[in-house]
């Protein structure tokens, strides 16, 4: 039972008894540091019901605590505020009830609860993913492991954006320029080498652009009537019209690239449980919106395009289908989610990790599919996010310009290995040790820096910053779990047997404060979709870790039992760290 859970009813009883009143809500905050004291209770609430001044009222409630309470020790009031001092007794009950729980903070999922979808990366077939990407399949994985662990069922998804102009300028390009032109015969990652031609194509559209300025077009005309773009707007008609060679081409393409995400998913540490493919929902929504119209919820203009009206809701209209009878993204996005739902029944609410310029997006399609009655359509959530920028400024695909994922990972080992070398740290490893550790390094500290960032906040992403051993960063607490492994190697004694301490030191009890804290920050984390919560959590717990250290003897503590409690508390902040950075997707090495 966590703290809160002992001291409402207690207190609740406690102005019952003294007051004769019922207290519905107890509200808590944490102790200001320069205060004695666990947890304080904010006493002005109370003030609306009983008559009396926040100093008789603190006083008296914690003179009731003290005498009906074991676990609160002692307590002061300063101003409208009860700071309570919980005993050593609770705590070390506490640890002891803890330390063996390799699941302490996660919940198991109730099969009766409807599961939650997380969609992320969706990226399309035409480039590699590149450092935007990043930010999103990590905020998207953590998320989806976040929920998870706060005791839900959760499937992870994206939808491929496969099919469509961008796709077809690949194609083009690699029949004009490739040569035959394969995986194999470069040694390219497929998405890179498909990539490489989206880059072929916008050069050489710019080239005929400017070959018909210079014939007196205008810009806008050039770039209508320039050839290479004509002939790929006649591809993508073959393709939707199924041209067999279009669509041999493409399905031929569309597999280097996914050969080449598949590997780049690996490396950085992310996985899916389903796909989904625009070429096979880009007509889903269709039969809905006649359902809308029928309803009422969608209307027909006289160009027969249909249309919402959202003005009502502080939105505008916003158009469904075309008067050609096409679908536009909001009917596919429509038609995707009923169907993600009769795909997994039960599925009860979405997650969606997408950037924060499609943040009107998402209003309108959460709108539509409350308006057309499906229950699940309230528990829709948009992961929105801000953009990663460098210090070099701002990254474009077509130009080849942006930040490509493999070689970020590659850059951010090869940063990790610079610093550990410089530090002098790695003399006893083996090449291929420090190879993994250089990666572990490197990729922690990326998802670290970039996680620890509240996901709507732009970020500019500094490599060196974020590799550095000291500060808010992930080497850094890498480095503390690493420190604390090294402690239980050394530690040639039996600390197995549960040692409870009637007597805990400060910092002692400071740290069980902090890992007590996990449960609620997994449960706050997976509330508002943010990993940040959970990084700067674990960040804490490593500073409060390290005075420890500083200040009282672990291995060198003359009293048995108190070194085995030592090595025991120690033991289960590595496991909280590791277990935290696991739901962030970041390894923790044994050495370091």
């Amino acid at each position: 039972m966590n703290l809160q859970e002992i001291l409402i009813p207690n207190i609740q009883k406690a102005v019952l008894d003294l007051f004769e009143l019922r207290l519905d809500k107890v509200e808590f905050q944490a102790t200001r540091k320069e205060f004695e004291g666990d947890i304080t209770m904010v006493i002005f609430p109370l003030l609306k019901i009983v008559k009396s001044n926040p100093a008789t009222l603190g006083n008296k409630i914690g003179d009731y605590l003290v005498a009906n309470v074991p676990e609160v020790a002692r307590f002061n009031v300063v101003s409208g505020f009860l700071n309570i001092v919980i005993s050593d007794a609770y705590y070390s009950t506490f640890f002891n009830e803890i330390r063996e729980n390799t699941r302490f903070g996660f919940v198991e999922p109730n099969p009766n609860d409807r599961a939650i979808m997380v969609e992320y990366s969706s990226p399309n077939t035409n480039k590699p993913l590149h450092l935007g990407h990043v930010r999103n399949n990590l905020l998207g994985y953590s998320v989806a492991e976040i929920i998870k662990a706060s005791g839900k069922k959760v499937y992870k998804t994206q939808i491929i954006n496969d099919r469509g102009i961008h796709i077809c300028k690949s194609m083009l390009a690699w029949q004009k320029f490739g040569n035959g032109q394969t995986p194999e015969s470069t040694g390219l990652k497929g998405d890179k080498l498909v990539g490489n031609y989206y880059v072929a194509f916008d050069k050489a559209y710019k080239a005929e652009i400017n070959q018909l300025i210079a014939e007196g077009k205008t810009e806008e005309e050039a770039k209508k009537q320039a050839p290479i773009i004509l002939e790929a707007q006649e591809m993508l008609l073959k393709w939707e019209a199924g041209d067999a060679e279009v669509i041999a081409l493409w399905k031929m393409m569309n597999q280097w690239v996914y050969n080449g995400f598949a590997i780049t998913y690996q490396n950085l540490g992310v996985d899916f449980d389903c796909f989904y493919y625009e070429s096979n929902t880009y007509l889903l929504g269709k039969d809905v919106v006649k359902i809308g119209l029928e309803k009422g919820i969608f209307e027909k203009d006289p160009d027969g395009s249909v249309w919402i009206d959202l003005t009502d809701e502080g939105l505008d209209r916003k158009i469904v289908l075309r008067s050609d009878g096409t679908a536009v993204y909001m009917t596919q996005d429509i038609g995707t989610a009923i169907q993600r739902v009769k795909d997994y029944p039960d599925v009860g609410g979405m997650v969606y990790t997408v950037g924060n310029e499609q943040d009107y997006h998402f209003k309108v399609l959460f709108l539509i599919l409350k308006k057309l009655g499906f229950d699940w359509a309230s528990s829709l959530f948009h992961l929105s996010y801000g953009m990663v920028d460098l210090p070099s400024g701002k990254m474009k695909s077509r130009e080849g310009t942006v930040v490509d994922a493999d070689d970020l990972m590659q850059e951010m080992a090869a940063t990790a290995q610079q610093i550990a070398e410089d530090l002098g740290k790695l003399d006893h490893y083996s090449i291929e040790e420090k190879a993994a550790l250089y990666k572990t390094i490197g990729l922690g500290a990326l998802k670290y820096y970039i996680l620890k960032v509240d996901p709507k906040k732009r970020i500019l992403f500094n490599p060196e910053e974020s590799v550095d051993f000291a500060g808010n960063t992930g080497p850094f607490i890498q480095y503390t779990y690493a420190r604390i492994q090294s402690i239980i190697r050394k530690a040639n004694f039996d600390f197995s047997e549960s040692s409870k301490m009637e007597v805990l030191h400060e910092k002692e009890k400071e740290l069980l404060k902090q890992i007590a804290l996990f449960p609620e920050v997994i449960q706050n984390a997976a509330q508002h979709h943010s990993p940040a919560l959970l990084a700067n959590f674990t960040y804490d717990l490593v500073r409060e870790y390290n005075s420890f250290y500083q200040a009282v003897p672990i291995l060198g503590e003359e009293n048995l039992k108190q070194k085995v409690f030592r090595v025991q508390l120690s033991k289960k902040v590595a496991d909280t760290i590791a277990a935290s950075f696991s739901l962030l997707g970041i390894n923790v090495p044994e050495r370091m």
